[in-house]
């Protein structure tokens, strides 16, 4: 079984658990367009490739499916993710499986509005969102919502232009300044996230690991503890099996007032997943189940909890004598 990670960036636990879990049955390739991505040399095979933005791009990724006979791809950054599931059929006829939600689903994961209509139609509590200024002003005459709120981009990610605004006066500055922005409710409640797997065979939601969010840094867990509760548990599994989610997912909650509410969904591996590995959520097994024809059995919430997470710097040191630094 040989597995091929996009855009491995700084994920060395990610490419670690793969190459752990495929042993000596296959191997795993790492690619990046920086070769100081220092996941990359925790793989058996590293290949240096354009940005994804180059024409050429999609080309070169096919190309390596075919040399490295790759049974499934996936990446860890979010622009790729909308070109492997709209790509999809490509890869098929290659032989290589993309471990990706559908395209449509996709897209809406990263419109930020999209998900939240989405969350509403479904009668999934969620935070209130307004892409218009009239329409939010409107609200707060209404007493629907008050200051301080969020004002983000509609499609971002890493917490890139998100800005709290505590007036009138704020909102508009931030509207000036920036482009396609939406004006989200403050979600002033205890903070999770959860690693959800859904099979890629049966359609099942087949993994759910909740974790009790202590520090955030940069958009990502920095300190967290596993817990559980069959109430997510429940809606969560729901949730992912409705939508058709494919694979990994990324859910970030908030708890207020006792009323679970989601915020935002990434269909991939989140920054915290080491977290549910070492608690025992394997996911990496998983893929390899689903890439081999197999099913896998459900397990939610079964995992250890009140095991904490704390993430700490690193350094990796690679000799690029004779190499073209490419940062």
């Amino acid at each position: 079984m040989n597995i091929l990670i996009l855009s491995a960036g700084t994920r060395n636990k990610i490419v670690q658990y793969f190459k752990r879990e495929v042993g000596s049955a296959g191997r795993v390739v790492a690619t990046d367009c920086s070769n100081l991505a220092p996941a990359v040399y925790d793989a058996d095979a590293f290949y240096l490739v354009p940005r994804i933005t180059a024409p050429d791009y999609l080309e070169c990724i096919l190309d390596i499916c075919k040399k490295e006979h790759i049974d499934g791809v996936f990446s860890l950054i979010d622009p790729e993710l909308s070109l492997l599931a709209r790509e999809r059929e490509r890869f098929l006829e290659i032989g290589t499986t993309p471990v990706i939600s559908p395209y449509d689903l996709v897209e809406t994961c990263f419109d930020k509005y999209r998900m939240f209509l989405m969350l509403q139609k479904m009668n999934i509590p969620t935070g209130k969102c307004y892409v218009k200024k009239k329409d939010f002003f409107d609200a707060v005459g209404r007493g629907e919502i008050s200051y301080p709120v969020f004002v983000k981009p509609v499609k971002g990610s890493a917490s890139i232009n998100i800005n709290q605004a505590g007036s009138d006066e704020e909102i508009d500055l931030l509207f000036r300044l920036y482009d396609d922005l939406m004006i989200q409710e403050y979600m002033n409640g205890q903070e999770y996230g959860a690693d959800v797997y859904v099979d890629m065979k049966s359609g099942k939601c087949t993994s759910v690991f909740v974790k009790k969010k202590i520090k955030m840094r940069a958009g990502e867990t920095d300190k967290s503890v596993s817990v559980k509760d069959p109430r997510l548990f429940a809606m969560l599994r729901d949730f992912a099996e409705r939508c058709g989610f494919v694979g990994m997912i990324d859910i970030d909650i908030f708890l207020i007032g006792g009323v679970y509410y989601i915020s935002e969904v990434n269909p991939r591996f989140g920054g915290g997943y080491p977290h549910a590995y070492v608690c025992g959520v394997n996911m990496p097994r998983q893929v390899l189940v689903n890439l081999s024809g197999g099913e896998n059995p459900v397990t939610i919430g079964d995992y250890r909890e009140n095991i904490c997470m704390m993430k700490y710097n690193e350094i990796a040191v690679q000799d690029m004598s004779g190499e073209q630094i490419v940062p």
